[in-house]
């Protein structure tokens, strides 16, 4: 189940200030303090949102807010301006009401920062898709764009709108943005020119210098520009160079629909401004008396001139000379060097003025919507200049404030409209609340006849010398007796002696305070004159903009009636947006700056105070506790304290409307504190509500506890039964492992039983077959064979039962004898047996004549050369010791006839000696010899296999040699049936052949032919 929160729960200080109690304006402002501490900036007074501009970036503008916020009641959570978004956005979407919001407040304030929160706000929960994603990003990058060229440092502010904008975005009927309109009220163009003390000019003239490229031709120092203030040119937080927000300006406009080359003229008409600026002039004497101006530097001119288009002489004339058109007939005048500066001034803000409303219209038209035959919903946001109150209040001062007075009766009429039609929606009877009502300040000032700017007009619009202090004569006679007019020379004596109210000012008590204004440049703005001359020689310009920009100067279209006043065009477009704001549903936003620092962490009472009495907030709370200071749709109310009444808790079965009824009467709350409306319940006095909501609280408290005591018994019980569960569990494991070992030992128990008992059963039924035993073991000890290992016999089976038995007596017996007789051996029968068992190894099953000398131990040395005399000189020839010696037939290859040779066999050589003398004729070293090849037949001959390569007086490389004896060579030996035998560069095959009796019983070799010696073996015995 979601848990939702209230604006009641977890208060710090009071959410709607509706509630606070008492009310009073240091009650007001400390709950104010007490809220801002806590980082709480946004409160209440009733569906009027109080905005307090932290100076810093706070963790409460996510898009996790944004999620907790979306469709959302508006007091389901605690303050903030997305809960005002979201509202505004529901009700048109879902009710089809048009809805305006109202961002007022000082300068510095947050308005700015407001309306952005809005309007990113509505982005991010409306539609998705390609297209409508385009028209957002368009509608929140128009901002940066409008920002760039429309704001400035002020004392104030650091990034403060020095123009109105109101922009209606339209919506289709799901809710996605179409597109939207935008309209801008009195950019302060004044600032082109001169900026007080500590203040800079528009943003769009720095990023320009820090970041444009060098096509424009302008110099990076600030300096060297006279329209540019020196003492501000740097503002903390702001970096205007290229890598920031002069990169993010154009790119805002790329976005918004401008292409590269009008971004391009735009900036080229902004460079223009500031080259105009540095425009100077002198007086040059002429015959009749009277000095015209002259430009002193033409350098600059030169440069301006080029970015515009427009020729040198054209422009210098314009400085120079002014003709007036009566009817048919001109007047060519001259100006002085005074009048050429208004002149150039006022060219450059008109110039910048008219490119900044072409800037509004060409965003217009990219993010318009087109003609559609249903109607659209419309959204609108109105973000505008708060009021002000400066050391010197002129003419914008005077009008901006006028935009405010209206804005704030408009914000009265609507409140008190809105209560009302909801009372009168709920069926609760309206009670007239006073309030003070501005209207005669508004009257004051656009009244048609005796109105402050109707006498500007006048005045302006008259014949003859016409000045400031004319038109302060004129207030001092019309309004000197007007309770909000104040004037040190009117008819009224009461301010003859007030020496804070200068000769030359006039002060006016607004409903935000009283505000002093110097006359000085009031009809000069008012009515803010461009000589015909500069706007034609502005429209002969080749730049394509120019011309748009001055349309008036066309030679062909000349107009001789005089343009409206600046007043009187502000005044019917305040007209204008006070009727749209009127025809849609209004949602404030209130904005209050902590203090004049732009510190954050700091709230300075005074300020705040007078803020607060400016914007009405007091008469707001008034006008809203009024009747009822708190209501709410019952099924809410009902969820909330339901469980303040038995009856009610913890469902009720029935309207909700009949359970809030059972609810208040259980609660005894008395009958005039509250009415029923038709779908809300009205609170009168905040002091019952804070009564329920301490009882709810009270009561949540014993519901927690009693909700922790069920929680922790089911824990508990849970926690037993799981106990229980894994006892029975581990109970039954055991008993089933008891009884496992149990019945194993019975089983083994039985079987042993069983055994014991089988066998006493065999015993008893064949006792014949024990005797039989008894017999034949008796028997073994007379039949037992001898102990030679080679004898074979071993005495017969007599029954069949015991053949295993039987086999296994003779296996062991045997292996017995043999260790017996191993073990009569001495060392040097075990060498022979060695050398017999690793004869077998190589010959066994392979040489026919094998078994016949298995019996002939082997001697070694056959000839005992070493005690025979006649070997005495052979003896001493070979020094190592004789492993071999033996009487060997070498087998001749011409004729296959043997030549006895004696074979000795050394460790490392074997040597052929003549037997008679004992003179070696060869002596071969072991590792020249490569194998030994025998045949298989039972014959004496063997091949020695020699390298290929020998040294001189070596044998031939395959020798045949017969022998009578069989020995062990340590080398590779070949046992084939024949096998080739190379002498010198001849290869002879040498076959075994089966001789027949007539050879006897000895081999006979004899030569076939040149490459066969057959050898006759003769038959094994």
């Amino acid at each position: 189940m979601e848990v939702k929160t209230s604006l009641l729960d977890n208060m710090i200080g009071v959410g709607d200030m509706v509630l606070l109690e008492p009310l009073n304006e240091d009650s007001f402002i400390e709950n104010l303090r007490k809220r801002f501490d806590h980082n709480e900036i946004y409160t209440y007074i009733g569906s009027v949102v109080i905005s307090m501009n932290p100076y810093r970036s706070l963790p409460i503008f996510t898009p996790e807010k944004v999620e907790e916020y979306r469709n959302r009641n508006f007091y389901e959570l605690s303050p903030h301006i997305y809960a005002l978004a979201d509202e505004a956005y529901r009700s048109l979407r879902d009710q089809d009401k048009d809805q305006c919001i109202l961002i007022t407040g000082e300068s510095g304030a947050g308005k700015t920062e407001a309306s952005k929160l809005v309007m990113s706000y509505v982005a991010a929960v409306c539609g998705k898709g390609q297209e409508v994603n385009k028209v957002k990003e368009q509608l929140l990058q128009s901002n940066p764009v409008l920002e760039a060229f429309g704001n400035a440092k002020t004392v104030r502010n650091d990034n403060s709108s020095r123009f109105g904008k109101y922009m209606d975005i339209e919506f289709d009927f799901k809710g996605d943005p179409l597109g939207g309109v935008i309209s801008n009220y009195l950019l302060e163009k004044s600032r082109v020119c001169k900026q007080p003390r500590g203040e800079r000019n528009f943003h769009i003239f720095y990023q320009l210098l820090s970041g444009a490229s060098a096509k424009l031709k302008l110099d990076r120092d600030f300096s060297k520009y006279n329209y540019l203030s020196l003492d501000s040119a740097t503002v903390n937080g702001l970096d205007d160079a290229a890598v920031s927000l002069y990169v993010l300006s154009q790119n805002a406009m790329q976005i918004v629909g401008f292409m590269e080359d009008e971004v391009q003229l735009v900036l080229e008409l902004v460079a223009a401004v500031l080259k105009l600026g540095n425009i100077e002039f002198k007086p040059e004497s002429r015959v009749n008396g009277f000095d015209e101006s002259r430009v002193k530097d033409k350098n600059g001119e030169t440069i301006m001139c080029e970015l515009l288009g427009i020729e040198q002489s054209v422009l210098e004339r314009a400085f120079s000379y002014r003709t007036v058109e009566a009817k048919m007939e001109k007047v060519s005048t001259t100006l002085n060097v005074a009048q050429a500066y208004y002149a150039r001034d006022a060219l450059a803000k008109n110039l910048y003025s008219r490119l900044f409303s072409w800037l509004v219209t060409r965003i217009n038209e990219s993010i318009k919507v087109g003609l559609a035959k249903t109607r659209h919903k419309v959204m609108g946001v109105l973000d505008i200049y708060g009021f002000e109150i400066f050391e010197d209040n002129s003419f914008e001062q005077f009008i901006i404030n006028y935009c405010n007075e209206k804005l704030q009766q408009i914000f009265i009429e609507l409140t008190l409209r809105e209560e009302q039609e909801e009372y009168v929606r709920e069926g609760i009877e309206w009670t007239n609340i006073e309030y003070f009502n501005n209207a005669v300040i508004c009257d004051l000032i656009e009244n048609n006849q005796n109105g402050i700017l109707a006498m500007l007009d006048e005045e302006c619009l008259r014949p003859g010398t016409v000045t400031d202090d004319t038109f302060l004569d004129k207030l001092n006679t019309i309004c000197a007796e007007h309770q909000h007019f104040e004037s040190r020379l009117s008819k009224n004596s009461k301010f003859l002696t007030d020496h804070s109210l200068p000769h030359s000012c006039f002060r006016i008590q607004h409903y935000a305070g009283k505000v002093l204004y110097r006359v000085e440049g009031f009809v000069d703005k008012n009515n803010d004159l461009l000589y015909r001359d500069l706007s034609q020689a502005m429209y002969k310009a080749t730049h394509s903009l120019m011309r748009q920009l001055f349309p008036e100067g066309n030679p062909a279209k000349v107009n001789l009636k005089r343009p409206p006043t600046a007043g009187f065009q502000f005044k019917a477009s305040v007209g204008g947006l006070m009727k749209n704001l009127q025809t849609k549903n209004p949602n404030y936003i209130r904005c209050i700056k902590p203090n004049d620092k732009k510190a954050a962490h700091i709230f300075t009472d005074s300020l705040v105070c007078h803020q607060v009495r400016y914007l009405g907030l007091m008469e707001n709370v008034r006008v809203r506790r009024a009747g009822y200071a708190f209501r709410q749709p019952y099924e809410p109310c009902l969820e909330r304290y339901k469980m303040l009444c038995k009856q009610t808790w913890p469902h009720w079965r029935g309207p909700a409307r009949d359970g809030v009824e059972v609810l208040l009467t259980d609660c005894s709350v008395p009958a005039e504190e509250f009415a029923y409306g038709r779908s809300k319940i009205f609170i009168r006095n905040p002091r019952t509500l804070f009564t329920l909501e301490e009882r709810r609280r009270a009561c949540l408290e014993d519901l927690a506890t009693l909700i922790q005591k069920i929680y922790r018994g089911w824990k508990c019980r849970t926690h037993f039964l799981l106990l229980k569960k894994s006892q029975v569990v581990v109970a039954a494991w055991y008993r089933r492992y008891a009884q496992q070992n149990k019945y194993e030992k019975i089983k083994s128990a039985t079987l042993v039983m069983q055994s014991f008992t089988r066998g006493w059963k065999v015993c008893i039924e064949y006792m014949p077959v024990s005797l039989q035993m008894q017999k034949y073991f008796l028997g073994l000890k007379t039949t037992v064979p001898s102990m030679s290992p080679i004898d074979n016999t071993w005495s017969a089976q007599p029954y069949s039962f015991l053949e295993g038995a039987h086999t296994e007596l003779r296996r062991i017996f045997h292996l017995w004898r043999c260790k017996k007789h191993r073990g009569q051996f001495t060392e040097e029968k075990k060498a022979v047996y060695e050398e017999k068992l690793e004869a077998s190894e190589i010959f066994k099953d392979k040489k026919a004549l094998y078994p016949s000398s298995v019996s002939q131990p082997f001697k070694g040395d056959y000839l005992e050369i070493h005690k025979n005399p006649k070997y005495l000189k052979l003896n001493s020839a070979v020094e190592e010791k004789v492993l071999l010696a033996d009487v060997v037939n070498k087998i001749n290859r011409a004729n296959g006839k043997g030549s006895p040779r004696l074979f000795l066999l050394t460790k490392s050589n074997f040597v052929l000696a003549d037997q008679k003398t004992g003179q070696v004729k060869a002596s071969v070293p072991l590792p020249d010899l490569t194998s030994v090849s025998v045949s298989t037949q039972s014959d004496g001959f063997f091949a020695l296999k020699l390298k290929e390569v020998m040294e001189a007086g070596s044998i031939t490389p395959s020798a045949l040699k017969e022998c009578q004896r069989m020995f062990l060579i340590l080398l590779p030996l070949c046992v084939p049936g024949r096998f080739l035998v190379q002498f010198k560069q001849d290869k002879v095959c040498v076959k075994f052949i089966q001789g027949g009796p007539k050879n006897g019983t000895s081999a006979a070799c004899k030569r076939k032919n040149n490459r066969l010696l057959e050898v006759s073996v003769p038959s094994s015995p």
